[in-house]
């Protein structure tokens, strides 16, 4: 008998690596040309890689979140909008685990991998416009819904949606192409321009009771875990943004940017101030993948717990989330416009596209205010209150 060859992180790493270097030759034309990025999306479709996450048990590849994140990180630095699609992707493939049945979870997982689906984002808990009305056996859901990251040429939809006298929110997985679905490919910001983030309207679309997740009253601590999942992928692509610029920059100074008429030298290499800005950036991009690195780590370990998450764990891991975010988002925002500081003028001509990296991250970190992540590290720092769980922490 033929045994299959044994994969391990470093191969799918190592294959990551393979595809982001693809990716970063057309980053700049396709950031500018914004749209979809359908090929990419393919690219990605065939590697195998968005069945990183899913448990070997339903045909996935049983790999965990350090990895996923990793490779995420890795398609941030050279082309934001794709780490996005694809870091969703993983966050969309594992509402089923966190929010429903044993049974929804191995439905979902089994199919996801058999048929190679891609998963997009409905979650948007701000947005309440879609309505669940039950009819007869099953249900109707009419309404629009925005901020659909990876919309288009995706499979299945993971939404939140409004019962009346249901509190809070109720969760349906919807498949995209159903009757009713209209994804209205309204994507048009500054930054993020691949990543078909807008919106879906569903017109009196026909939803199964068991397109319903079910959540299990044991696994209490462990559904709230998305937004720590959220977040952490969030502080990798920030963090990938950052690096990406950071890079960049780098080459560029190396290969391009002259010494100041006063300075002294005769190579920008060699400049005092350039030197010194260097110095400044590295140390804190050093503090920033620390960071971001240990809260990884515990999210991984917090996964692997699953219904046996505790409170406490669940809010340690929440915090070292939050000050990674927090850090990197304020570091990778005085970066990606510090590096025009050490590259000069020229550097802002617009073959270079330098200017998306600042774009990139600008539009993403306005996703919720770091103001409020910054608020509740005080908050447990000074009377070690935990976060409270929601959809954002």
């Amino acid at each position: 008998m033929q045994l299959l060859p044994k994969f391990t992180s470093i191969d799918y790493l190592a294959q990551a690596n393979t595809l982001a270097a693809e990716f970063a030759q057309t980053a700049i034309e396709r950031d500018k040309a914004g749209g979809t990025p359908l090929a990419e999306r393919d690219r990605l479709r065939k590697s195998g890689l968005l069945k990183l996450i899913i448990p070997q048990e339903y045909g996935g590849l049983g790999e965990g979140w350090d990895t996923v994140l990793k490779i995420t990180r890795k398609f941030a630095e050279v082309d934001s909008s794709i780490a996005h699609v694809f870091s969703y992707h993983h966050l969309s493939v594992v509402s089923p685990h966190l929010f429903g049945s044993l049974e929804q979870r191995k439905h979902y997982y089994t199919l996801t991998t058999k048929n190679n689906w891609v998963w997009c984002n409905g979650f948007n808990p701000l947005d309440r416009r879609v309505i669940l009305t039950p009819e007869g056996s099953h249900f109707r859901i009419n309404g629009t819904k925005s901020f659909c990251s990876g919309s288009v040429d995706s499979d299945l939809i993971p939404l939140t949606i409004v019962q009346e006298d249901v509190e809070g929110f109720r969760i349906a997985i919807v498949p995209t192409q159903r009757e009713g679905v209209v994804v209205n490919q309204d994507w048009d910001n500054m930054g993020q321009r691949q990543t078909d983030s807008g919106s879906i309207t569903f017109n009196n679309v026909f939803i199964e009771a068991d397109e319903i997740l079910t959540p299990d009253p044991a696994r209490a601590v462990f559904k709230t875990f998305r937004s720590c999942l959220t977040q952490i992928t969030f502080t990798n692509i920030y963090l990938g943004i950052t690096l990406g610029a950071f890079a960049a920059a780098k080459e560029y100074t190396q290969t391009s940017t002259r010494a100041w008429l006063t300075s002294g030298v005769e190579k920008a290499t060699d400049d005092p101030y350039i030197l010194q800005h260097y110095g400044e950036m590295w140390m804190n991009l050093e503090a920033a993948i620390l960071l971001t690195d240990r809260a990884t780590q515990l999210v991984q370990t917090a996964w692997e717990k699953q219904e046996n998450l505790s409170a406490v764990e669940r809010g340690e891991c929440a915090i070292a989330i939050a000050t990674a975010k927090a850090f990197v988002t304020k570091l990778g925002l005085e970066l990606t416009s510090k590096i025009f500081d050490v590259m000069g003028t020229r550097s802002t001509h617009s073959r270079y596209g330098f200017d998306r990296y600042w774009r990139n991250l600008r539009t993403f970190t306005l996703h919720d205010p770091v103001d409020y992540k910054v608020k509740a590290i005080g908050d447990w720092v000074l009377n070690d209150q935990f976060p409270t769980p929601d959809f954002y922490s």
